[in-house]
């Protein structure tokens, strides 16, 4: 078994169609298929073996999908890092992961050589663009051969570490193996709510790193050209629509709500597309109906999460248009189990509740993981019976529907990242002038959730929200810095003594419709 196999028959099929285009860069399948060979040759050569990991830090550019094709070819663990990330967590994920190389673009470098340098690592950058004295992504390529080379692997091989923050802070990665990517190639390729085809443009609008990049086997599973915009600004999102003839995209709600602020995109020509999925946070109803009277009846949202490698539930573009007519309740919903998932909402004894109650939402299917990596007591906590444990507090209807309506970890989700309140609040406890902190979500318009902390001070201490935020800077990655500080005279407690987040959470959400954004 190998997962690039479906790019050697794609190219075999329909060598001269176009696979890939990022920026000028376009790719047929013949051209892509060669490359991909030529890179995982050349990585063989240098003493990549099977199990290998190598890591990715960079902004999205179309060699990235080359190197994920090679990486699978090759049977290398890919550990993809998101550039957004704090040095001090990038150097964590390089070490923890014990990786041996990391593909790197030019901006990124000098950062990547500093963590490598820190820890002394055993590791070799690839530059993207690379200068004198550094290995060049472009000549490493050349270096192999474009024959064909596949290394065959079993399903519970690892294929990728998808490292996400846990309930303590701590960046940690879900073992996704080979079969289980192969579930969500499966998945997305197979499933009948699909409408990909050798016809569609699927549209990559954020980072491969995340969830707009698992798609793309399955897109070239069904022979589909796959477009990657470098970065996401709405000007360059709506040209690439129309210019590419986009049929199919990814938004996570942060995107739509720009799109739909823009006074240009009345302007625009979606009359292509053929399926919008909103993913990676919550969408409100209104956010909904607004994006079907854009873009038509094309659009759909799916929820899921990197210990389940793909979807969970989907709610397809006909649920959202009978929410917009005659079931509301349908919009604040998240679909229903896709597939080969199964879902169900349990207490804390693991026994499912009656539909309608609310408990935990837990998963199974061949596309979950089994484990963390170097995580036992996180994998004996998430991973139970066989389930996965979302951590996501949820109900459901007698007909499958899923509403998510709270989350059991403390867990912010602002513009698809995730944001864990301790991690914030550790952050600031290092300022000498804090007291108490305690970090929530809050409702955002733009973003989904954004971070608040609510903050005592030292007597006498002139601290500032601005001054805050700085300090913070130098110790959380942007996403993860509070937009607003309130300080107050003293933080709300339970019956414990314990400060009371639950008290100030739905006091920031009194009258939304639920307690996620």
């Amino acid at each position: 078994m190998n997962l690039a196999n479906y790019l050697s028959r794609s190219a075999m099929y329909w060598p001269e169609s176009e696979a890939l285009v990022c920026g000028e860069r376009r790719w047929t399948y013949r051209s892509l298929e060669e490359d991909a060979n030529r890179l995982a040759s050349a990585l063989d050569a240098r003493g990549c073996v099977p199990g290998t990991l190598i890591a990715t830090v960079a902004g999205n550019r179309g060699e990235l999908v080359v190197a994920e094709m090679a990486m699978c070819k090759a049977g290398a663990v890919r550990v993809p890092i998101s550039p957004r990330l704090a040095p001090a967590e990038i150097e964590h994920v390089l070490a923890d992961a014990d990786v041996k190389v990391v593909l790197v673009d030019a901006k990124n470098s000098p950062m990547v050589r500093e963590a490598v340098q820190a820890r002394g690592l055993d590791c070799r950058l690839v530059v993207f663009g690379a200068t004198e004295g550094e290995i060049d992504f472009d000549a490493l390529v050349a270096e192999g051969s474009p024959e064909p080379f596949s290394v065959d692997l079993p399903l519970d091989h690892p294929a990728v570490l998808n490292f996400t923050s846990g309930s303590t802070g701590t960046l940690k990665a879900a073992v996704q193996t080979v079969g289980n990517r192969l579930a969500n190639m499966r998945k997305m390729a197979m499933n009948p709510q699909s409408t990909l085809s050798r016809e569609s443009v699927y549209l990559v609008a954020g980072p491969i790193t995340h969830a707009s990049g698992m798609g793309i086997l399955g897109c070239f599973f069904r022979g589909a050209t796959v477009v990657v915009l470098p970065a996401f600004n709405v000007e360059s999102y709506l040209e690439t629509m129309e210019r590419e003839r986009v049929t199919n995209t990814f938004l996570v709600p942060v995107m739509l709500n720009m799109i739909l602020a823009s006074p240009d995109v009345l302007n625009r020509d979606f009359s292509h597309l053929r399926g919008l999925t909103i993913g990676g946070a919550p969408v409100t109803p209104a956010r909904l109906r607004a994006a079907v009277d854009l873009f038509g009846p094309v659009v759909n949202q799916g929820y899921g999460q990197g210990e389940t490698t793909s979807t969970i539930t989907f709610l397809t573009a006909e649920e959202v248009v009978r929410g917009i007519e005659s079931d509301p309740d349908l919009l604040l919903s998240c679909g229903r189990a896709v597939f080969d998932t199964e879902v169900k909402v349990v207490d804390e004894r693991g026994q499912q509740v009656p539909f309608g109650e609310i408990g935990e939402l837990v998963v199974r299917g061949p596309d979950c993981v089994q484990e963390y990596f170097h995580a036992p007591e996180a994998t004996a906590e998430t991973f139970r019976d066989g389930w996965v444990h979302t951590g996501d507090l949820a109900r459901m209807r007698a007909d499958g529907y899923v509403f998510i309506v709270d989350r059991k970890k403390d867990m912010i989700i602002s513009g698809g990242y995730n944001v864990y309140c301790s991690e914030v609040e550790a952050a600031i406890y290092e300022h000498p002038a804090v007291v108490e902190a305690c970090v929530v979500g809050v409702p955002d318009e733009r973003w989904g959730e954004t971070v608040k902390a609510f903050v005592t001070r030292r007597e006498g201490s002139g601290l500032t929200e601005d001054e805050l935020r700085e300090f913070c800077a130098g110790r959380l990655s942007r996403v993860k810095i509070p937009r607003i500080v309130e300080f107050i005279d003293e933080l709300p407690r339970n019956r414990s003594g314990k400060i009371d987040r639950r008290q100030l959470r739905e006091h920031e959400w009194t009258g939304s419709q639920r307690m996620v954004g």
